[in-house]
């Protein structure tokens, strides 16, 4: 059959091959190919894409609709459908990279055999690749080298995938796929990384010029890339070199039929694009930011937290961006001019802020302080602390005296609603210091132990005529005084001023002490972000609006909206006498440090006992916003942490939330306000009873009876001196209450926590004190005195 050497020839001509032989072998050879490049492509399959060429980022965006940050995912990558990619992206694409896509098979045999030459000559074997082919080696081959086996690769799967998936999916997979520079994967990310816009809104210009950066974003980024190459990657260069090829790309769009030469003219000029950013940088403020709304997605959007770190999200958020920076910058104000470690090391170190702002009309959290670094400091002190909030307490307490009203002493203890006396803030209560504290129907409260209980006031001092001491609500919330909101808490009953707490918004998690005097003056520990959520219901007028940081969620298509709903947890006649009184404390009281120029201000003072806390919550017909501050050890590995005293604190002989706390408020509120309309508080109509307005024989114990049986109270008082740890929280001073000490500083010293929960478990009964005083660390802010219980002689 292989007629070779010739054997009907004789010298040279025996040596060289008959045309049958010749043609045998290459119809052999060739038969041969095709026969083996069929076997290779029936026994290919088409490659799942690669989960690296797929992962992508959840972006965040404020609440105007700027991008805050990208990160979540392995890349800055968000892939959208085809819908969302204009059509002038697709057709610059195809203009200048594979004019042919619709129609050829996936390949380019005249730049295979280009990239072959090449390789023979010793160059590399890039070159020639279709659309398709870039499709599958960046999303389907993890091999990126330019070597034969993998070209042979790359073309077998592009022939199976241009031959069995839609060109438009290829289309789609290839620009969600490609890499445009400025860490950006995909379409939608470089949209933000360059123009800071979504995919869907990129005009024919803009398009045109990310078609050419598609070409390696060293050389055609605008910014230039000096520090890869600084000879030919200038920000000049790069300027030049991108600006050719866009135009060359919309002439040749034009020259396809994809562009109308009217439309073309209009971009003439390379796009502004903005200066790079780190897109996963997540100190400062924005690492806070994006917990907050991460929880949120997972709470409320019915993403999993595993769904979500697989990327993909777009997460649009109510975060105000200048209002952040504004909030961040009046912190740092006051830290950097009173707070010096290294000049007060016994007082200043650990020394923590906390801070957030709620949008009344929709509860939307506009800007939260979380602490001084993501970073460096882990803990979201918007969120969550752990510090009591005192007598920023107090205005549930006179909303819940406003609508439920207080117990008749002659029906039993659980009398519906109308057997009470709604209470005005005209009436009269006892602003005795170390008041002895009794049940609504007159008899002495007193403990598991039998313990009775005094109330302390700020300074242990007594506010008031003698001998009755009786001044009226306004009054007693503009001194923060504790003992007559104590007694109006017994009074009303600590279930209905819990309830109040709840309906305002605060969260029953974060209520403790219910069952303790001193659940009046602040020994729970809400978060500023609940504490401001729930001021803001007082602001818009009864009407509670949950907090929320997301307003939307998408991925590929809406997933998640939120809907704001509101619920009358007051009248309106409940809620704007709450805020008038509340104006009090502003105008003419513990909060004048908050006052803001021609606007109306409300708001409340705390500080707890033991000084270890201490608020500001206040707002304005159009933001509430609740400041916090505190002292503890910022170090997790450290056991038995606990909020320290702040006596000294930044040169202040002690911290009241009419110091710090309000003045970060007012030089934040100042900025976050500013250009916004000066809107009045609704006038009040006129509510209630007044009670207690005839003054009742004040027994008052000789000193020696007072303290002959003292135990801390549930909570001890801000006061100085110190009680056994009450059942709750220690009650706190008023913030800048001139007399802060709370009464008893025996009970729980570190357990008032700023926002609100004390740090030690309300115990069945105060141990008692010989001083009668308690430790109040976590009770009342505003108005520090602490409770006493202790036998009245």
């Amino acid at each position: 059959m292989i007629d070779y050497p010739r054997f009907d020839r004789d010298g040279w001509r025996r040596w060289v091959p008959s045309w049958k032989l010749v043609s045998g072998v290459c119809i052999g050879f060739f038969g041969t190919m095709v026969a083996a490049a069929g076997i290779a492509y029936a026994m290919v399959g088409i490659p799942e894409p690669d989960k690296a060429a797929t992962a992508q980022n959840n972006v965040y965006y404020w609440a105007d609709g700027s991008q805050m940050v990208a990160t979540g995912g392995e890349l800055n990558r968000q892939s959208v459908d085809l819908a969302q990619i204009p059509m002038e992206m697709r057709n610059a694409v195809i203009s200048q990279e594979n004019k042919t896509f619709y129609s050829d098979s996936g390949i380019d045999p005249k730049g295979i055999a280009r990239a072959v030459f090449n390789m023979a000559r010793g160059g590399e074997t890039q070159g020639g690749s279709t659309i398709t082919q870039q499709y599958v080696k960046n999303a389907m081959l993890n091999d990126q080298s330019q070597t034969i086996s993998r070209k042979v690769k790359e073309i077998f799967v592009s022939i199976k995938v241009g031959a069995e998936e839609p060109k438009d999916k290829i289309l789609e997979g290839y620009l969600n796929s490609a890499y445009y520079g400025r860490g950006a994967y995909g379409i939608q990310a470089a949209s933000r990384a360059y123009f800071n816009v979504d995919a869907v809104d990129l005009n024919p210009g803009q398009c045109a010029f990310l078609s050419a950066v598609l070409k390696g974003a060293t050389y055609y980024d605008p910014a230039g890339s000096p520090s890869i190459d600084p000879v030919n990657a200038t920000a000049e260069a790069n300027s030049d070199r991108a600006q050719r090829q866009m135009q060359d790309t919309l002439d040749k769009m034009v020259e396809y039929g994809h562009l109308s030469q009217e439309k073309r003219a209009q971009y003439t000029e390379l796009p502004k694009v903005q200066n790079p950013q780190s897109n996963t940088q997540l100190g400062g403020q924005i690492g806070y930011l994006v917990r907050l709304a991460k929880s949120s997605v997972i709470k409320n959007a019915g993403v999993t937290e595993q769904q979500l770190e697989k990327g993909g999200y777009s997460i649009y958020t109510t975060f105000d961006k200048k209002k952040v920076e504004e909030l961040e910058t009046a912190v740092e104000n006051v830290y950097k001019k009173n707070i010096d470690p290294k000049k007060r090391p016994e007082e200043d170190t650990h020394v923590q802020f906390g801070g957030a702002s709620v949008n009344p009309e929709t509860g939307a959290i506009e800007a939260i302080y979380g602490g001084e670094d993501a970073t460096k400091h882990f803990t979201n002190n918007a969120d969550v602390t752990g510090a009591q909030v005192g007598s920023t307490f107090k205005p549930y307490v006179l909303a819940a005296a406003m609508k439920w009203g207080v117990r008749d002493p002659e029906l039993g203890e659980n009398q519906a609603q109308d057997e009470r006396t709604v209470v005005s803030p005209k009436s009269l209560y006892s602003g005795k210091n170390n008041l002895k504290i009794n049940n609504y129907d007159g008899s002495i409260w007193q403990n598991e132990k039998g313990e009775q209980w005094r109330q302390e006031n700020d300074g242990k001092e007594s506010v008031g005529e003698p001998p009755s001491y009786k001044i009226d609500l306004r009054e007693a919330m503009r001194q923060s005084v504790n003992s007559a909101f104590v007694q109006l808490g017994m009074d009303v009953g600590l279930d209905k001023v819990k309830e109040a707490a709840v309906d305002a918004g605060l969260l029953e998690s974060s209520l403790a002490g219910a069952g303790y005097p001193s659940f009046s003056i602040g020994v729970s520990d809400p978060s500023a972000i609940r504490m401001a959520g729930s001021y803001a219901t007082f602001a818009a007028s009864g009407k509670q609006r949950e907090p929320f940081s997301v307003t939307k969620v998408t991925k590929k298509g809406p997933i998640y909206t939120h809907k704001v709903t509101s619920k009358q947890a007051f009248t309106a006649k409940v809620a704007d006498n709450v805020t008038d009184v509340l104006k009090t404390v502003v105008e003419d009281g513990t909060g004048t440090n908050a006052q803001l120029p021609g606007r109306e201000v409300a708001g409340k003072t705390g500080t707890t006992d033991g000084n270890k806390s201490a608020w500001f919550v206040g707002y304005t017909p159009q933001l509430s916003t609740a400041i916090s501050m505190f002292r503890y050890p910022d170090d997790e590995t450290l056991k038995d942490r606990k909020f320290l005293e702040m006596y000294g604190t930044g040169g202040e002989e002690e911290i009241h939330g009419a110091s710090f706390p309000s003045v970060i408020w007012q030089d934040y509120m100042s900025d976050a306000l500013k250009g916004k309309p000066k809107e009045k508080f609704p006038k009040p109509e006129p509510i209630g009873e007044v009670i207690n307005d005839t003054p009742p024989p004040s027994p008052s114990p000789s000193p020696s009876e007072t303290e002959e049986k003292t135990s801390p109270s549930p909570t001890p008082s801000p006061s100085e001196s110190e009680t056994t740890p009450s059942p709750s929280p220690s009650d706190t001073c008023g913030v800048f209450e001139w007399n802060c000490e709370d009464g008893d500083n025996s009970g729980n010293d570190n357990s008032g926590n700023e926002n609100g929960g004390s740090d030690v478990s309300p115990s069945p009964s105060p141990s008692p004190s010989g001083s009668g005083e308690e430790e109040d660390t976590r009770g009342n802010q505003n108005g520090g005195g602490g409770f006493i219980a202790g036998q009245e002689g």
